[in-house]
């Protein structure tokens, strides 16, 4: 049992492993946390965290069935789903003309970063929209502070909607899971402007590679606080089993089927 956290850390804390259909209960103890979401996901971190170095665990046998489970089902899907990414693409082209791809700079395994494809969802000129729209919205720029995603995001081209509801825009990263950057299972690829936010949480959460689908996909995907995301990949990472990335892989298909959390 886990005992003596701060309330708001704890309750993140808590729901995440409700989330994740865990049975570890956490006593607040008194007083509040203040500051940012980067504290509270701090103050989670301190909760589940070992002061000595975190090692992934998994035998050497286990991570090249995990491997070898990545590379057949991504050569199987890329190679099922070429005339849906190739439509996907051409429908992406004909709303502006700019490239359909987009490529993002994010941290994998041990820090390491890589350009993770994606479907282009957004306006060419997003990070300007959304500066602009920041700026003359403080209850836009509040709930980006606080979950670093938008629930009207201006960005969002009309195609984009039905991507991202869908998670077809997702559908690009099965090549990152060929190269060996991501996993089919694990914890979300973050940009680099996100490790403060995760505190000492960060090493543990990418002592394993990034996954397509992960814990925080099936548990509620963008109704999650930042806390929980975190804690949801802390849980993850610490008790990663290929029995346990299957499972997932199983939940995702009806949680995205479903749009829960999805925006």
């Amino acid at each position: 049992m886990l005992t003596r956290a701060e309330p708001a850390a704890s309750a993140d804390f808590a729901a995440a492993h409700r989330r994740a259909e865990q049975t570890e209960i956490v006593e607040p103890a008194a007083g509040h946390l203040v500051g940012p979401v980067g504290g509270a996901a701090e103050a989670v971190t301190s909760l589940v965290l070992p002061e000595t170095p975190f090692v992934a665990r998994g035998l050497r046998l286990d991570w090249a069935a995990k491997r070898g489970l990545d590379v057949t089902v991504a050569v199987t899907a890329l190679f099922l789903l070429l005339p849906l990414l190739l439509l996907i693409a051409l429908l992406v082209w004909a709303g502006d003309g700019h490239a359909p791809i987009f490529r993002h700079m994010r941290l994998g395994r041990d820090g390491r970063s890589f350009g993770c494809l994606k479907f282009r969802s957004m306006v060419p000129d997003g990070e300007a929209v959304l500066a602009t729209h920041l700026a003359a919205d403080p209850q836009a720029r509040a709930e980006w502070d606080a979950t670093h995603k938008l629930s009207n995001d201006p960005r969002i081209t009309p195609i984009g909607q039905v991507l991202r509801k869908t998670s077809l825009d997702e559908l690009p990263q099965l090549w990152n899971v060929l190269r060996g950057e991501m996993s089919l299972v694990g914890p979300r690829p973050i940009v680099p402007a996100e490790v403060a936010r995760y505190g000492r949480a960060f090493q543990t959460c990418f002592a394993v590679p990034p996954g397509v689908t992960g814990l925080w996909q099936v548990s509620g995907r963008s109704d999650t606080s930042y806390a929980e995301r975190v804690a949801l990949d802390l849980d993850y990472a610490s008790r990663w089993s290929l029995r346990r990335d299957i499972a997932i892989m199983l939940r995702t298909i009806p949680a995205v089927l479903a749009q829960r959390g999805s925006r």
